[in-house]
């Protein structure tokens, strides 16, 4: 039996603006989003069932919600799937999302029409950006996904192992109309340019999330105390912060002394993804 691989990579709000909320319900958001060289791996294989495995998987038991088995639903079933879990889990960085993401790549390889945009959507506001896979100014619920241009760069995610509930968050925000990213954005040459660019920009949700699991702050000024950090900032919803570095030296050397200094946090280098 054929099986299809599929790498899931983080994906990480570099800005995140809460510009408004919707009769429904969905708040409005405009983001740049990025992907870094770090994530999980689904596996696709005809058959059934649905495994976890990879030094995550003790936090994510095998469930029949899984976004992993909808994504396989959403094309017709039938299939037998193992999920690699590197990433933390409920930890901003998009996880779950790009899993179903994979997932529906995967079957795709395997001869499978691709479901239609809003069955997509459906599956989770995040599925459609971790479907593109690129650098993207992200708006709407998640639906509005125009192509960006971001240079080569590292990150360094780090998440303090506190899950962080989203709808928790949103609920904590004390304004649901605030201004969106400037239209259109500037050039990004460089990493000087992104970083000058995304230090002028905003996450709505940092606050109300340091507010509900403060150790999000240390995590932040952990990140900024690293030599050749350039920025530090929280992603989505959190709690995994990012810090933006010039070179791989400097990322990696960064998660190393962060792992040290706390064995108990998640903390890994890689590259920006455009």
């Amino acid at each position: 039996m054929a099986t299809e691989t599929e790498f899931a990579p983080a994906k990480v709000n570099l800005t995140l603006h809460v510009t408004g909320r919707r009769q429904d319900g969905y708040h409005l958001l405009d983001s740049l989003v990025v992907f870094a060289g770090v994530g999980d791996r689904v596996s696709v294989t005809t058959g059934e069932g649905f495994s976890v495995t990879g030094p995550q998987a003790a936090l994510l038991p095998p469930s029949d919600d899984n976004l992993c088995l909808r994504a396989a639903r959403a094309m017709g079933g039938g299939v037998a799937i193992t999920l690699d879990k590197v990433l933390p889990v409920a930890s901003g960085i998009g996880g779950g999302s790009a899993d179903a993401a994979a997932t529906l790549r995967a079957l795709a390889r395997m001869g499978r029409p691709l479901p239609d945009a809003e069955t997509v959507l459906k599956l989770g506001a995040d599925v459609p950006v971790c479907l593109s896979g690129h650098a993207v100014r992200m708006t709407g619920v998640g639906e509005g996904l125009a192509p960006v241009s971001v240079p080569p760069g590292w990150m360094v995610l780090v998440n303090p192992g506190v899950a962080v509930s989203t709808p928790s968050v949103f609920r904590a925000l004390d304004r649901r109309e605030n201004p969106p990213m400037p239209t259109p954005l500037p050039p990004l040459p460089d990493m000087a340019a992104l970083v000058a660019f995304v230090a002028s920009q905003r996450n709505d949700l940092e606050a109300p999330a340091i507010a509900l699991a403060p150790v999000i702050a240390d995590v932040k000024a952990a990140l900024a105390a690293q030599d050749g950090c350039l920025l530090a900032r929280m992603s989505g919803s959190g709690a995994t912060c990012f810090g933006l570095f010039a070179g791989q030296a400097s990322a990696e050397a960064a998660a190393r002394a962060i792992r040290a200094a706390q064995p108990g946090w998640w903390a890994a280098a890689a590259p920006m993804l455009g």
